[in-house]
């Protein structure tokens, strides 16, 4: 088992003989295959799409892009396969993976974001294809792309398969690479709670990323964490907490990103844009687009934005807001009461947010247990109350739209 684990270890590192600079993780180490992979225009195109959106704004710093994130994210997906076969002696069953398997999945955190358009997420709630979809498609349907992958050695079906979770697959240990890439302590969200923290110039989501990836391990068939980093879940839940409140849910950025939404919205409404317009965008195409469709665009380009005229914990009586639709009604009551355009006003209602964690931690004693079972701080109740103390309810308004008239039409 070790000496498996020895020779994938070594094919790994040797493989890797290019290199790129990165101001995070410093230089990163790549085969000539996936640098070349990394060239392709549909990839590169990440880089003029910022990571934050419109969170710079707020941090001036924040300007860096989905292209940095991607790379970070192979290097933190390098890291950890570095780790578990190092690691390989503590696994209760043999390492299950391949050397094309694991270039598969290095290739495939590397692609994991092409999918992404600006302002992706915060449009979750809108009629758009998910990311990972439109990630898995160009990874099968882009030629370029699709022939250095093929030239890489590797299947784009398989790298698309890793991507997307919703495409078939039966392959065990594709499987395993898909829970890598997706979980509690993923490269994913390892390399954006750093990588944010560090370009907002806050101290709120560094990881020890090292010392993670170093004590992660294979046991049956489940990827586990060594009871003497418990520690580490605990500091990243926490992270996430204090960047969710000080970065992602900042009001000034939740304005920008409810005035984008709310435009989109809108011209989906009308039809006079299409969703597969926004799939292929950048940064300066999405806005040169979205200008011609509202004068939201243009207000937020130039930091023009909504101030935050209500706000409230959100509560029972705001759920049946959620709907999309029932929402979209209750703004056009409010308008019209105050007689102002319907995109004067905006109802802003964060998504849910989770602060579990169900990684399997593997005990001193050798045994598979949960965290939630040996955690003594981090409960399912502190969860909830970090995610009510962040989820708030408000309303954005125009300027002219003053507080004590919109409060009077709430109260009437």
């Amino acid at each position: 088992m070790q000496t498996k684990a020895n020779t994938l270890l070594a094919s790994l590192l040797s493989n890797q003989t290019e290199s790129i600079r990165d101001p995070l993780w410093k230089d990163i180490h790549l085969s000539r295959q996936l640098k070349r992979v990394f060239g392709v225009p549909c990839v590169q195109k990440l880089g003029r799409i910022k990571q934050l959106g419109p969170t710079f704004h707020l941090y001036p710093g924040a300007v860096h892009t989905r292209l940095d994130h991607s790379l970070g994210v192979y290097y933190v997906s390098s890291q950890i396969l570095v780790g578990l076969l190092k690691q390989d002696k503590h696994s209760k069953t043999e390492t299950p993976f391949t050397e094309e398997g694991m270039q598969t999945f290095l290739c495939a955190s590397l692609l994991h974001d092409i999918g992404h358009f600006p302002y992706a997420h915060s449009l979750k709630e809108l009629p758009l294809k998910e990311h990972e979809q439109i990630a898995g498609d160009l990874v099968e349907g882009d030629e370029i792309l699709r022939r250095a992958i093929i030239e890489a050695g590797l299947s784009p079906a398989r790298v698309a398969a890793i991507i997307d979770e919703n495409r078939p697959n039966q392959d065990k240990e594709i499987k395993l690479y898909r829970r890598l890439l997706s979980g509690t302590l993923d490269p994913d969200k390892l390399d954006y709670l750093n990588r944010d923290a560090f370009f907002c110039g806050v101290p709120y989501g560094m990881q020890d990323v090292s010392y993670i990836t170093d004590k992660l391990v294979v046991a049956e068939e489940k990827i586990a964490l060594l009871e003497q980093a418990l520690g580490s879940v605990e500091h990243l839940l926490f992270s996430k907490y204090l960047m969710y409140r000080n970065v992602y849910w900042h009001k000034t950025t939740r304005s920008a990103t409810a005035m984008i939404k709310k435009a989109v919205l809108l011209s989906l409404s009308n039809q006079s844009l299409r969703p597969e317009q926004l799939y292929t965008l950048d940064d300066e195409q999405f806005s040169h687009l979205g200008q011609k469709q509202s004068p939201l665009f243009g207000m937020v380009r130039d930091n023009q934005l909504y101030p935050c005229r209500y706000e409230k914990p959100f509560g029972p009586k705001e759920s049946r807001l959620l709907d999309l639709g029932a929402r979209t009604r209750f703004e056009e009551e409010l308008s019209g009461r105050l007689s102002v355009p319907p995109h004067h006003l905006i109802i802003d209602i964060p998504e849910p947010i989770s602060f579990e964690s169900e990684i399997p931690i593997l005990t001193e004693e050798g045994s598979l247990s949960s965290f939630s079972q040996l955690d003594q701080i981090f409960s399912h109740d502190i969860g909830r109350v970090f995610t009510k103390s962040l989820r708030k309810f408000r309303i954005f308004t125009h300027p002219s739209i003053r507080t004590e008239d919109l409060e009077a039409v709430l109260e009437s």
